[in-house]
């Protein structure tokens, strides 16, 4: 008898066809995720299901490795075992059980699946059984067929595995079906989970920093970099673009209207931001923006932000109201990174009164007094960006 873990997936059951890509993806990402754990592992997906098998490892690491892998719904820690008949298949259970549960009181309920059709008890037969034998073995255990502590499934394949636990896991699609897509990613709270959420859909994750030195410190950028690799602990390794971006701030500042300026920066990163994606092969950008949050998140200055775009830009909080993104935040890990007191370059070249229904013939406008300066200072802005490999 071996211990091991039977991963259950959700969305990728009905992928029809295509479904193996799916769950290869998935076999992928989760042999990602059990590098950086103790052990050695070995992953198949035999007839629809994901089982991971190894040895020398810890089985709360392993856990919480894979309670961060998109796809995974469920994780059930089980034991693997050789068809010698039901007695011993009783015995080894009631031994696996006692081991964990010992002489405490529980209720249980028993369910079988005979994949394996040459077995000599069907079904029900098996369950019935186990469930007695069980009984016997645990005289403070309790049958509950309705709202059972503990759910004692066994599969009959070529090998028999059962278990009773399971872990509730991210859910989602496995990183890689989806694409790619460039996160804008700030120091905020909101950014960080944006690209959680949009990677959970199975898009890998590359994104842009926009740094303002001195206006904003090294421990500024280092934050970033902090959150870059908490979310690549769901999202798999992000290419980290840390743009200088202080000279086209400063251009901005001294040629355009002050109430426009977050605007019209806002503008200038997204350009900034799409450069970069279409040299990494994204097909789409990432902000953490929701509706009427702060002065650039109104209606209006969404509309006027995306027209400077050719790639669509994905919002996934766009609905979501702060105390349910902090929510996520805290889930993610990353909420007490984001609140530490590191200004970024949005929050340091702040219009006291900012336009809150900017108009974009207005903005073009003012945004062609910065004719003469502009290209080479995104330019340079370009060249000299650093890119980090988070993970």
């Amino acid at each position: 008898m071996e211990k091991a873990f039977l991963v259950k997936y959700g969305e990728i059951g009905v992928k029809g066809k295509n479904r193996h890509i799916f769950e290869e993806a998935l076999v992928r990402q989760i042999e990602h995720a059990l590098k950086y754990v103790d052990g050695t592992f070995k992953v198949t997906r035999p007839q629809g299901r994901i089982f991971v098998e190894g040895e020398g490892f810890d089985e709360d690491e392993v856990i919480e490795a894979l309670q961060k892998v998109f796809g995974i719904v469920w994780i059930c820690p089980c034991y693997m075992t050789e068809d010698n008949g039901f007695d011993d298949l009783a015995r080894e259970v009631c031994a696996a059980m006692a081991k964990k549960l010992g002489d405490k009181p529980f209720t249980f309920k028993c369910e079988s699946r005979r994949a394996r059709k040459n077995y000599p008890l069907d079904s029900m037969e098996l369950s019935r059984e186990l469930g007695g034998k069980i009984v016997e073995a645990f005289p403070n255990a309790t049958v509950d067929v309705h709202h059972p502590q503990y759910l004692v499934e066994t599969e009959i394949r070529e090998r028999i595995n059962f278990h009773w636990e399971a872990y509730k896991g991210q859910g989602g699609m496995p990183v890689g079906t989806s694409g790619r897509a460039m996160l804008l990613l700030s120091g905020g709270i909101d950014s960080p989970v944006a690209g959680y959420m949009i990677a959970k859909r199975g898009v890998c994750l590359d994104a842009t920093y926009f740094h303002a030195p001195p206006y904003t410190s090294e421990r500024a950028k280092q934050k970033v970099v902090d959150l870059a690799k908490q979310v690549a602990k769901y999202s798999g390794p992000i290419n980290l673009h840390v743009v200088n971006f202080t000279d086209v701030q400063l251009a901005i500042y001294e040629k355009c209207p002050h109430d426009e300026l977050t605007i019209i920066m806002r503008r200038y990163m997204m350009k900034i931001a799409e450069h970069f994606a279409k040299e990494d092969g994204d097909l789409g950008l990432i902000t953490g923006e929701s509706i009427g949050q702060v002065a650039s998140q109104t209606m209006e200055s969404l509309f006027v932000t995306n027209s400077v775009c050719e790639m669509p830009v994905f919002r996934p909080l766009i609905g979501f109201d702060k105390q349910e993104i902090i929510a996520i935040s805290e889930k993610i890990g990353t909420y007490e990174t984001s609140i530490l007191p590191y200004e970024d370059c949005c929050t340091i070249f702040v219009a006291k009164h900012p336009v809150t229904k900017p108009r974009l013939g207005p903005i073009m406008r003012s945004e062609r007094k910065l004719e003469e300066v502009i290209d080479d200072l995104m330019k340079e802005a370009i060249e000299n960006t650093e890119t980090i490999l988070c993970k």
